[in-house]
This record gives C-alpha cells, structure tokens and sequence, in this order.
C-alpha cells in the first residue's frame, strides 16, 4: 500500500495563474494589476515670495513622488510665479499630487495641463571642437545655434520639444559630448486658457472632498 494523497505527485499537478494577496487568496493578475504610469505636466501658480520652492520640493520629497523635471520662474504679475512640474505617476498618484499641492499656502491655483498644450525645453550641449562646421550643420538639423565656441569645444543651444531636444543630444553625442544641461519642460496651455488667481472649478470640488492620507 503506497503512501500519500491519491493523484499525480506534487510537481506534476496543474498550479493556477495569479498571485496570493496578503491574506493568502489567490487574485486574477489582471484585476490586481498596478495602474498604468502615465506622464503629467502640472502648472502651479504659486506667491513669488521666498521659500516657496522649497516648501513644493520639500511635499515632493516627503510624499516620493517620481518627479522628471521641475521648472519656477517669474510671471507677468510681480507677486506671482510659475512652477511647472512634469511628473511619472499612476493616476491615483497624479490625483494625489494636485491635492497635496492645493493644501500649501502659497500656492494659489493648480492645474493639469492638456496634451496640446505647448512644451518646451532648452538644452545646451557642449561638444569637442574637432569639426567645428559640422557641429554647426548638425545644431541648425534641430533648429538649434552655436552659442560658444573655442579650439576645444563648441556648445550648442537646442529648444524644442523633449523628444526634439534628447534626438539633437544623441546625435550630436557623435562629436564628443563633454556636458549637457537642460531645463526640462516648461508648458502653456493653447489659446486663452490660463492658470490665474481664479479659483478653477477642478480646484474648488476638489477643496471640498477629504484627501485621504496615503
């Protein structure tokens, strides 16, 4: 008489698909699926005063958000400025970041900017001298110019888009890239949408719900 539970041994027998939860139930992959990342572009308008950036920087820190870039400069009010933040983040987390920024003081409106919106940065990328006129031939491909140049290296300004100004910092890796530095994206919704002092209807509902914790 054999021992053992009748059927085939252990290594033989079919194992379901999935993963078990914390509480050892088996979930089908597809429903516990992590959200996609998706990439927003957030306009802040926030007080022009100090410590503001460090106030924002500090909330990104704090909560680790997956920030790419993060571009503050002045506005056309002298009270005012403009934080543009590109962030990596599964929808609940870009949810998350717009509220978390609606609680700091200083921050006067927040919004998401739409994919028409227009993006831009700027890099300039310095490049060994040996070809100096081919450099140049190069730069202008990408609508750039050369802004310095000496026996040793040229640089090159690029403006454009992200995917425009990474393409014109591969290529021009052919000549020898001795330092890159770039802006990241600063964005301006198209037409007559702006982020002002109005209060928008996004940021009012959202005022009125409870932010939950993470």
């Amino acid at each position: 008489m054999s021992g053992g539970m009748p059927g085939p041994p252990p290594e033989e027998r079919p194992t379901p698909d999935g993963r078990r939860n914390a509480q050892g139930i088996r979930v089908d992959p597809e429903v516990a699926a992590e959200p996609p990342v998706r990439r927003a572009v957030i306009s802040v308008l926030v007080a022009h005063e100090p410590g503001v950036l460090s106030e924002v920087s500090g909330l990104f820190s704090r909560r680790q958000f997956n920030i790419e870039s993060l571009t503050v400069g002045p506005t056309a009010d002298p009270d005012r400025a403009r934080i543009t933040v590109v962030c990596e983040e599964p929808e609940p987390g870009v949810d998350q970041l717009k509220k978390q920024l609606r609680k700091l003081l200083p921050v006067v409106d927040v919004r998401e900017l739409p994919d028409d919106a227009v993006r831009r940065e700027l890099a300039l990328i310095k490049v060994d001298a040996d070809d100096p006129a081919e450099v140049r031939a190069v730069a202008e491909m990408y609508d750039g110019r050369t802004v310095d140049a000496c026996p040793e290296t040229v640089t090159v300004e690029v403006t454009g888009s992200r995917q425009k100004v990474g393409a014109a910092v591969e290529t021009l890796g052919r000549f020898g890239v001795r330092e890159v530095v770039r802006t990241g994206t600063t964005a301006l919704a198209r037409g007559t949408d702006t982020t002002t002092d109005q209060t928008s209807t996004e940021q009012t509902t959202n005022a009125r719900e409870p932010t939950t914790e993470p």
